[in-house]
């Protein structure tokens, strides 16, 4: 059995097209690209030498395509779409799918009942783009199927495999893979000799060796009623930061919000005093892995919850009044 990764259809869009590259003016700023990818715009930023630089930000282009390729829900030919197209049946995926969900697992066992990745068959009700609520009868119906212990992986000699037990169930790993894909982006920039960075993956943020000049990165935490202003400040010279939030898509019916963090308990969008959870960790993963269950428990219990995990090093919480609650 082989990887899927080498059987991937090829996106027909030239790269040219998508990647756009300014170099820095002098040596006191930044290379930057950008491009859109896993419906968001990524921004990566670089001191160095301009060849060496661009041809770093083109190889993780290369590379988010790829991902998004293995991860999406939506792209019909994904391994996560072939994996809930499949039934019952294991599906063969690359090593890079395999590690994201094995991760995936072990962060839905630890969010006391509050992340899970199965939550596709719920998920894909929802439209929040359109501002579309589904049926009650059709969330019951649904949450049946959403218990990540559907997930079975297995490593062989024949490569990896995964399957879910529950033919109804599907995966959505929208809550992790950005993560998983900045720590491997950082790990590449360095491959090519980059040692002072920041990459922006639609919000998880991922820095590296401080500025040149020995000063950390300053990262913001956004305000959640005003997205071009910050509330505050994260000085990290290397690590990630990673926020997840209500306002970042949501609908309103009636005077009541509906935002896109749903409960895998009900099915319904979650209830919490915190309006942003905020993570900071030297994992991209970890940010992203936690950074949902914290939201969902509210401020109060999330900021206990981050003190029993060595991963996280610190969470900073905004509630309705714009107030900052950290660890």
């Amino acid at each position: 059995m082989t990887e899927r990764s080498d059987i991937v259809p090829q996106d027909p869009i030239p790269l040219e097209d998508v990647f756009d590259f300014t170099a820095a003016h002098d040596e006191h700023s930044m290379h930057v690209a950008q491009f859109y990818a896993f419906n968001t715009e990524i921004t990566l930023q670089a001191y160095g030498e301009t060849e060496l630089v661009r041809e770093a930000f083109h190889d993780a282009c290369t590379h988010c395509r790829r991902y998004e390729r293995l991860f999406s829900r939506t792209l019909p030919h994904s391994e996560i779409s072939t994996l809930n197209a499949a039934g019952s049946a294991a599906v063969a995926v690359s090593s890079d799918t395999f590690e994201l969900l094995r991760a995936s697992i072990a962060y839905c066992a630890r969010s006391r009942g509050l992340f899970d990745i199965t939550i596709g068959s719920v998920s894909r009700l929802w439209d929040f783009q359109s501002g579309i609520m589904p049926a009650p009868d059709a969330i019951a119906t649904a949450l049946q199927h959403v218990d990540f212990h559907f997930l079975e992986l297995d490593e062989g000699p024949q490569g990896y495999t995964a399957r879910l037990a529950d033919p109804k169930a599907a995966v959505d790993v929208g809550g992790v893979a950005k993560g998983f894909i900045a720590d491997r982006l950082c790990e590449l920039l360095q491959t090519h000799g980059l040692a002072h960075f920041l990459l922006n993956l639609g919000g998880n943020v991922v820095v590296h060796g401080g500025k040149p000049d020995g000063k950390p990165f300053s990262v913001g935490i956004r305000n959640p009623k005003d997205a071009q202003k910050v509330l505050g400040s994260i000085a990290l010279e290397s690590g990630s930061v990673v926020t997840s939030g209500l306002s970042e898509r949501f609908f309103v019916i009636d005077g009541v919000r509906y935002c896109h963090i749903l409960s895998p308990r009900t099915g319904y969008p979650v209830k919490t005093d915190a309006e942003s959870a905020t993570i900071v960790a030297p994992l991209s993963i970890d940010c992203d892995g936690f950074s949902t269950t914290l939201c969902a428990l509210g401020i109060e219990a999330g900021l206990e919850f981050a003190r029993t995990c060595p991963e996280i090093a610190a969470a900073v919480f905004v509630d309705a009044a714009n107030q900052l609650h950290m660890t």
